[in-house]
This record gives C-alpha cells, sequence and structure tokens, in this order.
C-alpha cells in the first residue's frame, strides 16, 4: 500500500471496529419477543453509542477533519431520555474507558456539520435500523470525501456470514481510491472481487428486505427484463454493497419509492467506494455517478444502481424500460 490516506485508514479501520462491538453489545441484549413494533430503543443506543465512539476516534487522530454524520445528540439532552443516556454512556465508555456524560454528547454532537467543507468524513452508524432490530443485517459505514470524490471507505457488517466459513459471521471491508477493495478478518485483508457475470440469465440481484427503501414491484420486471430467473437475495442495510463487492450477487438495485425521496450520503458513501475498487459500477438510475459534493443528499441523483460493471448498461437499459 502506498502512504495515500494511510493514516486515515489507521484511523478508520479501529473506529469501525470499535462501533461494531458496541453494536453487537446492545444487539445482543435485544428481546426479539418482547420487542414493541414502535420500541426503537435498542437501535437508539445503538446509533448514539456508535456514532460516539466513531467520531471521538476520528477527532483524536484527525483532529481538523469535520464530520457528517446521521445524529445528533440533541434527543439525548432531553430530561426525559437521561435512561437511554445512560445505557449509551455505559456502552461507549466500556469500549473508550472513562468519560463524562458531557463528553460523549460531545462526540456524537461532532458529527451534525452541515453542510460540508471540502474534506470531511460521513457516517452511519447503524444502517439497517430493522435488521438490527430483528438480529438479521446492518452495517456501520464510515467514507472520506475530499473535493466531492470518496478516498476512504470502511464498511462493518457485523452479522454477514463470511465467504469460506458460513457459520462465522462479522466481516469489514475496506478500499482506497485507487488501491483496490478488501475483506478484513483478525489482522488477514484479502482482496475481494466482484463478478464475472456479464449475462442476465446468470445474474443474481441483491434487494432491500423493506419495499419502503426500494420499489419491489419494479425491480422484479427489471429481472424479468433481464432474463433473471434466481430468486433475489434480500438483506438490511449497505452489507448488500459488500455483498455484490465480493461477487455474492451482480446487483443491488435501489429503486426510488417516490417521486421526492432523496437519498442520504451516509447511506451509501461506505458501500459505494468499496464496490467501485473491487472492480464494480455504481451510478443512479439514468446512469449519472452519484454527487457527493451537495452536503448530506444525493440531490443530483436519482435511485442507486450497483453492478458488477459487465451488467451495468442492460440494467440500465432495462430500468429506462420499465421507470420510463
Amino acid at each position: 500500500m502506498t502512504a495515500d490516506y494511510l493514516q486515515e485508514l489507521k484511523t478508520a479501520i479501529p473506529a469501525v471496529s470499535a462501533a461494531m462491538l458496541a453494536c453487537r453489545s446492545v444487539q445482543s441484549k435485544i428481546e426479539t419477543e418482547k420487542l414493541d413494533k414502535k420500541d426503537k430503543s435498542p437501535v437508539t443506543v445503538a446509533d448514539f453509542s456508535s456514532q460516539a465512539i466513531v467520531c471521538r476516534t476520528l477527532s483524536k487522530y484527525l483532529p481538523d477533519d469535520q464530520i457528517i454524520a446521521e445524529e445528533d445528540a440533541a434527543e439525548l439532552r432531553q430530561p426525559a431520555n437521561a435512561a437511554f443516556m445512560q445505557q449509551v454512556h455505559a456502552e461507549v465508555t466500556s469500549i473508550m474507558g472513562s468519560a463524562s456524560t458531557d463528553d460523549v454528547l460531545s462526540w456524537i454532537d461532532r458529527g451534525k456539520i452541515r453542510p460540508a467543507s471540502q474534506r470531511f468524513w460521513t457516517l452511519d452508524p447503524i444502517d439497517g435500523t430493522k435488521g438490527f432490530l430483528r438480529k438479521e443485517q446492518y452495517a456501520v459505514s464510515l467514507a472520506l470525501i475530499v473535493d466531492g470524490v470518496i478516498q476512504v471507505a470502511v464498511l462493518g457488517c457485523p452479522n454477514l456470514p463470511t465467504v469460506d466459513d458460513p457459520d462465522s459471521v462479522g466481516g469489514l471491508f475496506y478500499a482506497v481510491r485507487g488501491q483496490g477493495a478488501f475483506a478484513l478478518k483478525g489482522e488477514i485483508s484479502t482482496p475481494i472481487h466482484v463478478s464475472q457475470t456479464s449475462h442476465g440469465e446468470q445474474a443474481r440481484m441483491c434487494e432491500s428486505v423493506e419495499s419502503g427503501h426500494s420499489d419491489h414491484d419494479q425491480a422484479t420486471m427489471i429481472a424479468q427484463q433481464l432474463g433473471i430467473t434466481k430468486e433475489s437475495r434480500r438483506l438490511d442495510s449497505q452489507a448488500k454493497y459488500a455483498v455484490v463487492a465480493r461477487g455474492e450477487a451482480d446487483m443491488y438495485l435501489r429503486l426510488p419509492t417516490r417521486a421526492d425521496y432523496v437519498e442520504k450520503i451516509w447511506d451509501h458513501a461506505g458501500g459505494v467506494l468499496v464496490v467501485e475498487e473491487a472492480g464494480g459500477k455504481v451510478t443512479d438510475i439514468a446512469g449519472k455517478p452519484l454527487d457527493f459534493s451537495l452536503g448530506h443528499e444525493l440531490r443530483a441523483n436519482r435511485g442507486v444502481i450497483v453492478t458488477n460493471g459487465l451488467l451495468h448498461d442492460a440494467v440500465l437499459t432495462a430500468c429506462r424500460t420499465v421507470l420510463g
């Protein structure tokens, strides 16, 4: 590896790894049979704990860098949420060591900067809320954006099975622009690559579990246009990017469910670079590159198409046929 962005990568990987520990700790305590559908308290604790840990680590080693994250601490500062704050404080200090409540709140608030500078990190402390609550797939996604271009990405998928050992779960994927994509297990980094599938009838699609995140009916019609017969693999979060990046699926479609929806940068940035550096391609449904230069939203884009590259043109053609 060259020296380019080496310090950033050395900071980001431990930050995401530590956040994954906190998320696992909180998720292990969820009693799904007792979890009311409206009770988001476990994910609230995990979201804030993860964000505090990542922001603290970035601030310590890269103090001049700004951070755009999904959460801020305003909710935790409310007296009615004191119990949540105690739980967040306990999770964070169990991993980061002694810290005051005010310390933890200030770490969380490091991620509330709007708009972005020319160089900033974007963080989704837990991507895939419902997957997290079901004890299924979720991700911690962190990416460095410089002048609108993703340069470093770390994607933690705590529940994703490893390719060579389905009984072993927990994957961390990382990429630096121009240097390839890798899966990290323990101290061992292994290069990952997208599939070489070039014909639609041989392809497998990957899509969201929740129909509210992507239009499943339109995805089915696109699959029919491509001649796909294999059952789609459905899972929550940016874990879908990891599945495409390591060749288990050939494409991931995130199709708009309403005309006014705008994607957030933290929902995609980490996964995008991992797929691209693994040899894949990512655009919106019109074939335009995703524009990360416009603050916290992808306002210049609509939907997201992720493929192994070889299938990209065919997928875009199918999208135009189905979506108009």
